[in-house]
C-alpha cells in the first residue's frame, strides 16, 4: 500500500525505492495505484526526477501508479560509464524489465521527452501514450542552441552561483519562481563532483562540439527524423515563452508524428508542469484517461 492510498503526505522518504540491475542501482519514486505512469526528468544543474514532478505527483497518484525514474549520471541513481543520454535510454528498458512492466504511459520533461520518444520508437508495444514537455524536435526559425542551453554550457564550464541563477531565470517566465530555496537545492546537487563531471559529458563546450561533429559524420538519422514511425498516441506540451527550447521546435514533430496533439501554454517558460501546473495537469489527465477509441 502506498503513501497515497493511506493518505500520508508524499515525501522523499516514503516514496523512494531502489531497483538493483546489472548496471547498478536505479532509484525511483513511487506513489499511487492504477495503470503505470512513468515520469522521466530533464537535464540541467541540480535536476532530479522528484524535483521536476513533485508538485504534480499528488494529482497523478490519485489515478495512476506513478514511477519517477532517476536517470544515471544526475547524482541519485548509480552512474554508468556511458554518456548520460545513452545511459538514460538504457535505464528505461532496464527499469521496465526489472519491475515487470509490459506497457506504460510516459510523461517526459525536455530530455525526458526525447528519451520517452526513443523508448516508444524502439519498443512500440511498451508505450501506450506519450506526453512530452518542451525539448522534442528541432529548431526551425530560432537560432541553436537556445539561450537556456548556452547558459547551461557556461555554468557547466565554470560553475558559479551567479551562472546558476542566470540559467534558472532562463527556465521560467515568472522570475519569482527562482527562490533562494530552489537556488540552494540546485547548487548543492549541481556542484557534487561526480554530478558535475557527468554534466560536462553532456554540456561542456568540448563535449557539445564533439557530439555535433559525430552527428554530422554519422549515417544514422537523428531521432527527430524518425518520429513518423512513432506508434504511441502523443501529446506535445510547450510553454509559449520557452527560452531553452523555443516553441518552433514543436513544428516538426507536430507534422510528422502520426497521432499527435499539441497544447501550448501562455505566460510559460520551459517548466510547463510548474508554471502552468493546474492547466497542464488538466490537459494531461484528459489525454491519458480518454478512451483508446476516442
Amino acid at each position: 500500500m502506498t503513501a497515497e492510498t493511506t493518505h500520508e503526505p508524499l515525501t522523499y522518504g516514503n516514496t523512494l525505492r531502489e531497483l538493483a540491475t546489472d548496471q547498478g542501482v536505479l532509484r525511483y519514486h513511487e506513489a499511487g495505484e492504477g495503470p503505470p505512469l512513468l515520469l522521466l526528468h530533464g537535464s540541467g544543474p541540480g535536476v532530479t526526477g522528484l524535483r521536476n514532478f513533485r508538485g504534480n505527483l499528488p494529482v497523478f497518484a490519485a489515478r495512476f501508479r506513478c514511477l519517477i525514474l532517476e536517470f544515471p549520471g544526475f547524482g541519485v541513481s548509480d552512474p554508468t560509464d556511458q554518456h548520460p543520454m545513452m545511459a538514460a535510454s538504457g535505464a528505461v528498458t532496464r527499469f521496465l524489465d526489472g519491475l515487470g512492466l509490459d506497457r506504460v504511459d510516459v510523461i517526459g520533461n525536455s530530455m525526458g521527452g526525447i528519451v520517452g520518444a526513443q523508448a516508444a520508437l524502439a519498443h512500440p508495444d511498451r508505450v501506450r501514450r506519450l506526453v512530452t514537455i518542451g525539448g522534442i524536435g528541432r529548431g526551425i526559425f530560432s537560432p541553436a542552441p537556445g539561450e537556456g542551453i548556452r547558459l547551461l554550457m557556461e555554468f557547466t564550464e565554470h560553475p558559479t552561483r551567479e551562472r546558476l541563477v542566470q540559467w534558472l531565470h532562463s527556465m521560467v517566465y515568472d522570475p519569482s519562481l527562482v527562490t533562494e530555496e530552489l537556488i540552494e537545492e540546485r547548487w548543492r546537487q549541481a556542484t557534487d563532483p561526480d554530478t558535475l563531471a557527468s554534466a560536462r559529458r553532456m554540456y561542456g563546450k568540448a563535449a557539445f562540439a564533439a557530439a555535433a561533429s559525430a552527428a554530422a559524420a554519422s549515417d544514422a538519422p537523428p531521432y527527430w527524423a524518425t518520429l513518423h514511425r512513432l506508434k504511441a498516441r502523443t501529446l506535445i506540451t510547450w510553454g509559449r515563452d520557452d527560452r531553452v527550447s523555443p516553441v518552433d521546435m514543436a513544428l516538426l514533430p507536430m507534422r510528422t508524428i502520426p497521432d499527435v496533439e499539441v497544447h501550448i501554454f501562455p505566460d510559460c517558460g520551459h517548466w510547463v508542469m510548474v508554471e502552468q501546473k493546474h492547466a497542464w495537469e488538466s490537459a494531461v489527465l484528459a489525454f491519458l484517461t480518454r478512451a483508446d477509441d476516442a
